[in-house]
């Protein structure tokens, strides 16, 4: 119950602090809409072959608005499919609906937020029509949940963020009395060069059970031609269980053939402490190009492979087309 106390009482300080910042001058009010699809055709090959077919992996349909004095409500629904191999039925979820508020240097957000584990990493591989970033996709952590985040930029070279939230991700009412706390900074020193470090723990509630602990390094470098980025993420006791630990690496680069192609590439490597996890452990990697189809239209052919480390395991490998609409 402390722990419900604290996030009411953080997200009252929030917006009070937002509301005391206004004055008599008012900017015009700016809003847009958040219209996004992902979808893709694929074949399987080998042993899995009668993997085939048109797929509509994900919608994301919102609004966000500017309000005066550095305020902005956004809110976003997420249509999706489930996690449950076997349920065939579309599901929707509210994915974002949060306050925002910047002055100056600082920037707070409250609501049900976009979280900051992997939000760095996911912006800069930048195809994640075609693939969640590496935490997404092995679930060492969720892209958005209920709580509150700050950002304080110190110079133009350093950031800091801090978030509180729920633990329990987007998809789920709270059930646990546990909080997710996270702690990062993010630094350029040169033009270019992005790092990007966080730790966070994800408290247990239950009896027995142990807490949550991430953590995460970055470095990227983009230039006019090309970009490159390489993450490590660890990931102790997962699902609260002890010794339960994951880890893995990323890789990624782009290549700008044109104004309207880029290629791409991308290997990952997940493993677990003794093996704990070795059904799930692999290696993949995908190589594809993006194509823009007008402002708003992206068709990105690729190719991937799974590999699989337990014993006797087959390899994947899948042709993709995958497809992005946008606003």
């Amino acid at each position: 119950m402390k722990n419900k106390f604290l996030f009411a009482g953080l997200a009252a300080c929030m917006v009070t602090s937002a509301a005391a910042q206004q004055n008599s001058e008012k900017a015009e009010p700016k809003g847009k809409a958040i219209v996004q699809v992902f979808g893709n055709f694929h074949s399987a090959f080998g042993a899995q072959n009668d993997d085939r077919g048109f797929e509509l992996e994900r919608s994301y349909l919102g609004y966000e608005y500017k309000l005066d004095n550095g305020l902005t409500v956004k809110g976003v629904m997420d249509m999706g499919k489930s996690s449950d191999v076997s349920d065939n039925n579309r599901l929707a979820y509210i994915k974002n609906a949060s306050l925002s508020w910047k002055s100056g240097k600082l920037t707070l957000n409250g609501g049900l937020i976009s979280t900051t584990q992997f939000n760095f990493q996911e912006k800069f591989w930048g195809y994640r029509y075609v693939m969640k970033s590496f935490q997404d996709q092995y679930k060492f952590g969720s892209s958005a949940d209920l709580g509150i985040s700050a950002t304080y930029k110190f110079a133009d070279w350093i950031s800091a963020d801090a978030i509180v939230v729920n633990g329990e991700g987007y998809k789920k009412i709270q059930k646990n009395d546990g909080l997710n706390y996270g702690l990062g900074a993010t630094l350029t020193p040169i033009s270019g060069l992005s790092i990007r470090l966080y730790a966070g723990i994800n408290e247990a509630s239950a009896d027995g059970a142990k807490d949550i602990l991430n953590a995460a390094a970055f470095v990227g470098y983009k230039a006019k031609h090309f970009s490159i980025g390489a993450e490590y993420n660890l990931m102790k006791n997962a699902s609260n269980k002890k010794d339960a630990d994951q880890q893995g690496y990323s890789i990624y680069a782009t290549l700008n053939a044109s104004k309207n192609v880029n290629l791409y590439a991308r290997f990952d490597d997940l493993s677990s402490k003794n093996d704990w996890n070795i059904k799930k452990d692999e290696q993949a990697a995908i190589l594809g190009a993006q194509i823009k189809v007008g402002k708003y239209v992206k068709i990105a052919p690729n190719f991937r492979m799974a590999m699989p480390k337990a014993d006797g395991a087959d390899e994947k490998y899948s042709a993709y087309v995958s497809c992005y609409f946008g606003l």
